[in-house]
């Protein structure tokens, strides 16, 4: 069984969608028979490396409302993360373009370390204030994931994978995918967004014994 799941590294539901997959994935008894694939997407391909203003000013901007009001949701999502085990430092993130990070996941792929790779990330960015569209910040995560920082950032100063991710976003949009996360399992069933664990749970139960 193979599940694609696409999501971006600076969107809080993508890693509150991970952890409840996970628990999903961790209490299914032919977890050994499924296969992840981290799949590209990028929630907006034209912002800058690093916005000058906060996070919160970036979201007041972006969805038009006050800046109480985008403080209050990431309060919000910061509540729904703890549940899951995640400790979110919004106030102190560094939001930007995320193309080369999902480059360094795909370099990562090629070294079967996504996971890890993906689990640095997200929790870098969401906890300890990664700049996400610092190609020197992202090389210094790599050792964390099993690959060097020169050939990390050696392969960001190239344009190694750029067609790797193009082919993510364009397979997303072929899928009729308009937001992250998003979860294929076996080409066939979908799931949009950070859904219960039992719905994940329930998907998986029902491509290993299809009716």
């Amino acid at each position: 069984m193979q599940v694609e799941i696409w999501s971006d590294v600076i969107c809080p539901w993508c890693y509150i969608g991970k952890r409840r997959f996970e628990a999903a994935l961790a209490a299914f008894p032919h977890k050994d028979k499924v296969n992840v694939v981290w799949r590209s997407f990028e929630l907006d391909s034209k912002s800058p490396p690093q916005y000058a203003e906060t996070l919160i000013e970036m979201l007041s901007r972006k969805y038009k409302v006050s800046l109480q009001e985008a403080e209050n949701m990431n309060t919000h999502v910061s509540s729904i993360a703890k549940q899951v085990g995640l400790e979110y430092r919004l106030r102190e993130a560094h939001p930007g373009n995320t193309f080369d990070a999902h480059r360094l996941l795909h370099l990562a792929a090629s070294r079967k370390v996504t996971d890890k790779a993906m689990e640095h990330i997200m929790h870098a960015y969401f906890s300890e204030a990664l700049p996400v569209g610092d190609r020197a910040a992202l090389a210094s995560l790599a050792p964390e994931f099993g690959i060097s920082t020169n050939d990390a950032l050696a392969m960001l100063e190239s344009d190694a994978y750029v067609d790797a991710v193009r082919a993510d976003e364009a397979r997303a949009t072929e899928l009729g995918i308009s937001g992250v996360p998003f979860f294929v399992i076996d080409g066939k069933l979908g799931i949009s967004g950070a859904q219960p664990v039992e719905v994940f749970a329930d998907a998986l139960n029902q491509c290993i014994h299809p009716s």
